[in-house]
């Protein structure tokens, strides 16, 4: 029996002033697209261009990437917005500091074509490890894993992220969560009834893993051990000012940098 034909596939990245760690990641993507089996012009990359100041627009074009420009400064804004550009069967994300596995495209593709399925995550791990860095992955990774949920490339069919309306773009961050909670329970309602693929799917698959390597940039940045430091700093202001002082650290440190 023939196997089927493979997905074509769109991988968009939201894109803020990248152009340090951009061009890295489009090296590795065109590795993993001259390994797919559906062949290089079956997969298509987007960059999402969020209002960037820097090189970022030009480095994607450089390499043959589709730009599309957001104004609303908001990675869930800048997903979708890459989104609605896609063309592919299967619409995939990937953030602008990764690295991707050869075989993503490959993991992704095996993953749409089993009957189980309702999209995923290919995984992730780190560029480094140091104990600071270990205890935070510890604390966050496995309750996410007990969830069905997984980091790294999240994918889907293109229909179904439309069906979900995509990101929720009234939250800035903690968009990606929600949205794989909302896919994983569109998949609970089919029948069969379908389930979220991470990164122990390779095994029962059969199939490479494919785990992206997520660069360590805030930890480089703030401190191997400031998510603990910074949740002691910040419950006062928490406890007396709730969702306002939340969306004050959330701008902070994903938007600006602090």
């Amino acid at each position: 029996m023939d196997k089927p034909a493979a997905y074509t596939i769109s991988l968009v990245i939201p894109a803020w002033n990248e152009a340090a760690y951009l061009p890295r990641l489009l090296e590795s993507i065109a590795i993993a697209r001259a390994s797919f089996v559906g062949g290089q012009d079956a997969t298509e990359i987007i960059v999402a261009d969020n209002g960037s100041s820097d090189d970022t627009a030009a480095i994607a074009r450089s390499h043959g990437c589709q730009v599309v420009p957001v104004v609303d400064r908001c990675i869930a804004a800048a997903r979708n917005g890459g989104a609605a550009a896609a063309k592919g069967d299967i619409v995939a994300f990937a953030d602008a500091d990764f690295r991707l596995d050869p075989q993503t495209f490959n993991f992704i593709n095996s993953v749409m074509h089993a009957p189980s399925y309702v999209g995923g995550a290919t995984g992730l791990t780190m560029e480094r490890w140091s104990p600071g860095i270990r205890l935070t992955w510890n604390l966050i990774m496995p309750p996410l894993w007990l969830l069905g949920l997984d980091g790294g490339v999240w994918f889907c069919r293109r229909a179904d992220f439309q069906v979900l309306g995509g990101f929720n773009e009234t939250v800035r961050a903690g968009e990606d969560v929600r949205f794989l909670t909302s896919l994983n329970r569109l998949g609970r309602g089919r029948q069969p009834r379908l389930r979220l693929a991470n990164r122990f799917t390779s095994r029962k698959l059969g199939v490479p893993s494919a785990m992206a390597i997520n660069s360590a940039r805030k930890f480089d940045r703030h401190g191997d051990w400031h998510m603990f430091r910074d949740a002691v700093r910040n419950l006062p202001a928490l406890l007396l000012h709730g969702k306002k002082h939340i969306d004050q650290y959330v701008d902070g440190y994903w938007y600006q940098g602090r």
